[in-house]
């Protein structure tokens, strides 16, 4: 807004019509007096009169010979508007000054303006209209000379007021969209909306990465990065969320789409994979599922291929390095129902048995009725918000519905966070990266009992097996 106000102001000195303004000094005295007490007298009589002097200059009196004498293409009422006079306190000193849009022809007026008033002048002041016998006179003693320069526009004066007006407004739309603007910018700002509700806790805060939608696993692709710290956090608050009973079904929310939910569950799975742990992703958005896309798997035969019963849960499971994933399948025309029947919660009990961490993607919250609807097969509900969209309305609103199926909500995630001014994501000055050895492995710094076996897989279970469909 500032630059735009200043550059209103360049335009407006740009398209404005210059102005020259000429002006004419005159001199008042008085005729009569010869001591000293008369001409004190006659000199504050003058003082008295030229104040009410500068009144007349612009009077038809004076402008209508003026207009005719110098053939101006204008009236004697438009004349009189650009004519203008002071006459400063204390003295006997009459400054007429004339504006027009060309200089030589602004002194001339002055000028011509000048003659005519004293004229007037002297014919007011003059017993029976005798100008021999009148007692002022006004002399013109600094005729008007053609400017150098156009008195307006003033581009550094408009330019200034510009940016001034542009940075005021600009403050103010500020204050204003700061006032209406609800949405969680930071986690701090998040953490207060939890806690102004009795909420979650603020489990992590995942740092805004541009690469993220082509580098769906940030672990693998960046693994000393910001946010992949930022998952390795979710992963150990989750530890300590519910201690007494270890959450191991994970259900993955956000109020509404394209808030991130979908990533988050996708690192999270890869980051509880990173300590060796059994991991299973579950796409269970059965609106929109993308985690099929996300990570390169088939979705048509998935979750729902399973609960019509045309394959078994082990002969549909996929893996994605790391930890296995169950894709949606096939998407329905009922998935509430499908989401709440016990057949998914038979699944679940069944997938829960062979691994040690069950993530569940699920659809928002608050447009679809999915989520709560498979509250009897999880173990408790992961909140995500998104930095800059998410509102505290929608926030208290989802936990509100997720609260009425008694299933606890573990904590809340700030997905895409400023890199910087956000309380978590803050202060990344440096980033840690191993070193290599001689050799340009890392093996040197990994302990031998957490070092897989050569031929083993990382997290010592044996990888799922490979997809198979049928006819």
């Amino acid at each position: 807004m500032a630059l735009l106000g200043a550059a209103a102001g360049v335009l407006a000195s740009g398209i404005a019509t210059p102005q020259y303004r000429a002006t004419t000094t005159l001199f008042a005295t008085i005729q009569s007096g010869d001591d000293t007490s008369q001409l004190y007298q006659g000199n504050s009589f003058t003082q008295a009169r030229v104040q009410s002097y500068a009144d007349i200059v612009a009077s038809p009196q004076v402008t209508e010979p003026v207009v005719e004498s110098l053939k101006l293409n204008m009236t004697p009422s438009e004349l009189g508007s650009r004519i203008s006079a002071e006459a400063p306190v204390n003295t006997v000193l009459v400054r007429l000054t004339v504006t027009d849009t060309r200089a030589a022809r602004a002194a001339r007026i002055s000028n011509a303006v000048a003659d005519r008033f004293a004229q007037v002048i002297t014919e007011l002041e003059s017993p029976d209209g005798d100008m021999a016998e009148s007692p002022v006179r006004l002399t013109v003693v600094q005729p008007a000379a053609v400017p150098p320069a156009p008195s307006s526009p003033k581009t550094t004066l408009n330019v200034a007021l510009g940016l001034a007006v542009g940075m005021l407004l600009g403050l103010g739309i500020g204050v204003a969209l700061e006032t209406v603007d609800t949405s969680m910018r930071d986690s701090k700002a998040l953490a207060e909306c939890l806690a102004a509700a009795a909420g979650p806790p603020v489990l992590s805060s995942i740092v805004h990465d541009s690469r993220a939608s082509r580098r769906p696993v940030s672990l693998r692709d960046d693994t000393h990065s910001p946010r992949a710290e930022g998952f390795r956090k979710l992963r150990v608050n989750l530890q300590f969320a519910e201690v007494g009973r270890p959450p191991k079904v994970i259900a993955v929310t956000s109020p509404l789409p394209r808030e991130g939910k979908s990533s988050v569950s996708v690192n999270l799975a890869a980051t509880l994979a990173e300590e060796g742990a059994r991991v299973c992703l579950i796409d269970c958005d059965l609106r929109r599922p993308s985690v099929h896309s996300a990570l390169g798997l088939v979705r048509d035969a998935g979750l729902t291929t399973v609960l019509v019963g045309k394959a078994g849960v082990r002969e549909v499971l996929q893996s994605a390095g790391s930890f296995s994933v169950l894709t949606s399948g096939m998407i329905p025309p009922n998935p509430t129902q499908i989401l709440g029947s016990a057949q998914f919660a038979s699944v679940l009990h069944d997938l829960a048995e062979d691994f040690d961490h069950i993530v569940v993607d699920t659809p928002p919250v608050l447009p679809f009725a999915d989520t709560p609807a498979m509250a009897q097969a999880v173990d408790g509900y992961l909140l995500v918000a998104r930095a800059g969209r998410t509102s505290r309305g929608q926030i208290l609103d989802a936990l509100r519905i997720l609260e009425r199926v008694n299933v606890p909500v573990l904590g809340a995630v700030l997905n895409a966070a400023p890199a910087r001014g956000d309380g978590e994501a803050h202060g990344y000055a440096y980033r840690y990266q191993p070193k290599p050895d001689s050799t340009g492995r890392l093996s040197a710094l990994v302990p031998a009992r957490l070092a897989p076996r050569r031929g083993a897989p990382a997290n010592g279970h044996k990888p799922p097996a490979p997809a198979k469909t049928r006819s």
